[in-house]
């Protein structure tokens, strides 16, 4: 078909106008969600390595790295393990965020791994900064949400909570044992397994398996025991747990995360903000606004 210039000119001015209205739409959206993926696929541009008796940032044994499109925790330059509890923390703090992992265990632990620790990750979520870190400290201040795998001996859960010089509240009442187990299903061997944590500031987390709601907790504060080599003193016991970094734990099992992306839901809580929401979850017969 033939157009002469006026024809072209007018095709021209509505394509023009179609592609204006589909980005104005698209940045006027509420119902957009723009996620934010924390691991780029090709290396850890984004990402600090503490590991216990080694410098900020000295990857001991490339621990922590990246190998066709998978960030892994692995253990094969190791002779033992030793205690070399790993952790990566990303650059940017947090608050209210919706975070979505994709991981799943390989191999087998490495020699001198805890006996708790086959199978074992986790994701820790408002997180001590990683400069603060003690040089021989074990594990950072936070709230661990516990990736488990099946060991072929009954059921193991995971998406648990555990504590490092944490508390909770739960039911109203102020949680001090270390580790909480999730209502989740037991997923044995190499499978691929999605975990989302919805992170409502101190208010509320959530933790979520496959889809499934199988944890959550109020009022996460600074407390407890469970953390060796600490010299973090900035806040006392008690202190809200309102914000804080995003880590993966290195404890001896060799670990894939495939995907590690994150929601920010800073404004979503403010009825001024255009991405304003209201967010219903439902736990334990009771309904959650948030």
């Amino acid at each position: 078909m033939y157009l002469n210039i006026q024809d072209m000119k007018k095709h021209l001015i509505i394509v023009l106008i179609f592609f204006g209205s589909s980005i104005a739409f698209a940045q006027n959206n509420p119902d957009k969600e723009d996620w934010i993926q924390l691991f780029n696929k090709k290396d850890l541009t984004g990402w600090e390595t503490k590991i216990k008796g080694y410098p900020l940032n000295d990857n001991f044994g490339q621990t922590f790295r990246v190998e066709n499109g998978i960030l892994k925790a692995c253990y094969d330059q190791y002779e033992k393990y030793d205690e070399k509890f790993g952790h990566l923390f990303y650059k940017d703090s947090y608050s209210y965020y919706r975070l979505r992992v994709s991981y799943r265990f390989t191999g087998n632990q490495v020699p001198g791994g805890p006996g708790w620790a086959i199978r074992n990750n986790g994701l820790m979520i408002h997180s001590q900064p990683a400069s603060s870190m003690g040089l021989n400290q074990d594990f950072p201040v936070s709230i661990e949400v516990q990736l488990l795998g099946g060991i072929g001996t009954g059921p193991r859960p995971t998406g648990n909570l555990c504590t490092p010089g944490t508390n909770v509240v739960m039911d109203g009442e102020l949680i001090k044992r270390h580790c909480i187990n999730s209502t989740s299903d037991t997923y044995d061997g190499d499978q691929w397994v999605e975990i989302e944590v919805i992170v409502l500031g101190d208010s509320l987390i959530t933790h979520i398996v496959e889809g499934n709601t199988v944890l959550s907790y109020t009022k996460p504060q600074i407390g407890g025991g469970n953390v060796n080599g600490y010299e973090w003193t900035d806040f006392a016991d008690g202190t809200p747990l309102k914000a804080g970094y995003i880590t993966i734990q290195g404890e001896s099992a060799p670990t894939g995360f495939r995907k590690i992306e994150l929601l920010n839901l800073e404004g979503c809580t403010d009825p001024k903000a255009k991405n304003y929401k209201t967010y219903f979850i439902k736990s334990n017969n009771s309904t959650c606004l948030y």
